[in-house]
């Protein structure tokens, strides 16, 4: 077991810093202080995420490849939050929604500790984020863990406590691809129903079977044969960018590519699973196109409304996420 770091820039007076973590067979995972983000997983030498070209281009650009995005991910609809009587408004940054935090965790510059012992790599990142910043309440401490053991799996954990009524939903927002391409991979997903979204990307009127649509893959299918699908919510969203709900059975989801296997474990209640719709080789990302690697970001699915209870975080009340994924 081995951890490192090397130093590659600095924002807002603060020192990025590239962490790798490498278990006894080789495997290693790289990651940045900027954003908690999983920036890189080898597996026999072959990267298993989609990664920008250097580490110093994730500050250039928002573009949320493996960060840890909060406070909240995903949208809230125009931005209401209601309790009780009250309505708090948060910034509209999608349209007439708020999405991902506004400039949120994943664009903050976190501290760090590294460590290991026997049979873990790991490295510790820690983030005050003030009470009104982005408009949420309370002073939230965030600690996010990545740590590697021998069975290469990668353990990812996030957990966070306010002294204020706040609403919390963050997501580690990696795209795994296992060395090809999201469209060409199998997929089995233990779900049986989904959330169909409106054009805004919100769901808009609960929960559907995945029986008899695009969107059954509680026998392993190719993510492509969904992706060309005539499915209406496909069409809706050019491609896949929809909330799984999770059924208990473990594991939640197993990805496949000709030669590696991820399982993914959570305990989240759903994944929402988004396939890289808007790459298109422009810009920082110039090196990721359509459909390149898709994610599973463990959460609370978004809500329909401005009932936000499912995410509201008691002051504090502890709050934890853990994700587990097992590289064979």
């Amino acid at each position: 077991m081995k951890t490192s770091f090397v130093k590659y820039g600095r924002k807002n007076n603060k020192d990025l810093c590239e962490i790798t973590l490498e278990n006894d067979h080789g495997m290693v995972a790289q990651v940045l202080n900027y954003g908690a983000t999983l920036e890189k997983v080898l597996v026999d030498s072959e990267n298993m995420i989609l990664s920008l070209k250097k580490p110093a281009d994730y500050s250039k650009e928002h573009n949320f490849l493996g960060g840890s995005v909060g406070r909240i991910a995903g949208r809230v609809r125009a931005g209401q939050w209601k309790h009780g009587n009250e309505i708090h408004q948060l910034p509209l940054n999608d349209g007439e929604n708020h999405i991902h935090g506004g400039v949120g965790t994943d664009m903050q510059v976190w501290n760090f500790r590294p460590s290991c012992d026997k049979k873990h790599s790991r490295v510790d990142l820690t983030l005050f984020d003030p009470d009104g910043h982005n408009d949420y309440p309370g002073n939230l401490k965030l600690h996010a863990r990545y740590e590697l053991d021998n069975d290469n799996t990668l353990h990812y954990s996030l957990e966070a406590v306010s002294d204020k009524l706040t609403i919390f939903n963050p997501v580690n927002h990696t795209y795994f691809n296992l060395g090809e391409r999201a469209e060409d991979l199998d997929l089995q997903l233990n779900a049986d129903y989904y959330l169909p979204v409106d054009e805004s990307g919100l769901p808009n009127h609960g929960m559907e079977q995945v029986a008899g649509t695009a969107f059954d893959f509680r026998k392993t299918k190719r993510i492509g044969d969904a992706l060309t699908s005539d499915d209406a919510q496909i069409k809706l969203r050019n491609g896949i960018d929809h909330p799984f709900i999770l059924n208990g059975n473990n594991p939640a989801a197993t990805l496949s590519s000709r030669k590696h296997k991820l399982t993914v474990r959570t305990n989240a209640p759903a994944l929402v699973l988004y396939a890289g719709n808007h790459f298109n080789h422009i810009g920082i990302a110039s090196n990721i196109g359509q459909y390149d690697g898709i994610t599973f970001e463990a959460q609370c699915p978004p809500a329909e409304g401005n009932d936000l209870g499912q995410i509201t975080l008691l002051p504090f009340e502890k709050f934890k996420r853990v994700v587990n994924w097992k590289f064979e």
